[in-house]
């Protein structure tokens, strides 16, 4: 059997206390694998700490260990997109620096990517560690977004997983600025499957997702996959709307049959005050909307690279926005 070129693409951000441990153990696992040369690029999002230099230190070490150093952190989204573009392997897997993602998995990917699948998604099993909270907002926005965005995306996928040249192919040609990975996954279509497993220890510090970040997460997944929000008010107005002439019709019966009320106040107060949130509230979800649009017409590039460190591959032509003259 020829050997396949494997990239591996690791984005990373404050790992530095970690990073050998991880590095350690990834190369343990993926030696093991029989039939595959590898590569793993490190993609040091703008971090604060000593991450670059550890990455260095990897790659003084072992030249396999590559990396790419960000001008400032872009975020994890765009960090993946610069890794992919810049990975040249047969397969590229996708995973976190935390040991959160157990290397020893990346033998199941390799078995079904060999198996013909050309997507091989990990499917996160949570230990009971996380907060009931956290697991509830994971499901609550999995099954909205499921049912009101197209394509689904399967339950419990992460940013761990394995995709053929020609699925990273496919996602170097989307261009977009706000991205949802997990989505584009689906997006791209190719057939693929799941390999479960558990999550695993941190093997350094803290995540640095917070409920806020989590948040705003959710909000550019649903967006950037769903137009339901901006149609929804639509159908809210003509509902406001039918409701407001039965009650304008009642009001004129009772009138004629009883004789004028004294206006009411607090009646007066509530309905402007509802009608005037409903009409904010549209408002913030144009905006929404109108917000990524120009952030799209900008055509800023969508990451710049300030180091490559150990030969890390030229990067892939950039996407280009195309103007409406």
């Amino acid at each position: 059997m020829p050997s396949s070129q494997v990239t591996i693409v690791v984005p990373v951000f404050n790992e530095a206390a970690g990073l050998p441990n991880f590095a350690q153990q990834l190369r343990a696992a993926i030696d093991s694998i029989r039939g595959i040369t590898w590569t793993i690029l490190f993609v040091d999002d703008g971090s604060g700490d000593e991450t670059r230099a550890a990455i260095r230190a990897l790659n003084a070490a072992d030249g396999r260990f590559q990396g790419l150093a960000l001008s400032r952190n872009f975020g994890k989204e765009t960090a993946i997109a610069a890794g992919l573009r810049h990975a040249k392997g047969d397969a590229v897997i996708l995973m976190d620096g935390d040991l959160e993602h157990p290397p020893e998995v990346i033998a199941s990917f390799v078995e079904n990517w060999r198996a013909g699948y050309k997507i091989v998604f990990g499917k996160r099993i949570d230990k009971e560690t996380q907060s009931p909270l956290r697991r509830f907002y994971s499901k609550a926005f999995h099954g909205l977004f499921s049912a009101i965005a197209r394509p689904r995306i399967p339950a419990g996928a992460v940013d761990f997983l394995l995709m053929d040249r020609q699925a990273v192919d496919a996602m170097n040609q989307l261009g977009e600025r706000t991205r949802f990975s997990k989505g584009l996954y689906a997006w791209i279509g190719f057939r693929s499957t799941t390999v479960p497993f558990v999550v695993g220890d941190r093997s350094a510090g803290q995540s640095s997702w917070r409920f806020r970040s989590l948040a705003r997460f959710a909000v550019d997944g649903i967006v950037s996959f769903s137009s339901v929000p901006l149609k929804v008010w639509s159908y809210l107005g003509l509902v406001i709307s039918a409701f407001a002439i039965l009650y304008a019709a009642a009001f004129m019966i009772r009138t004629l049959i009883f004789g004028a009320d004294v206006p009411g106040f607090p009646t007066l107060v509530v309905s402007i005050m509802v009608f005037s949130g409903v009409q904010l509230i549209s408002l913030g979800v144009l905006g929404e909307y109108v917000a990524r649009i120009y952030d799209e017409v900008k055509g800023r590039p969508l990451f710049l690279v300030e180091e490559t460190i150990g030969g890390a591959p030229e990067q892939q032509t950039e996407p280009r926005v195309r103007r409406i003259a």
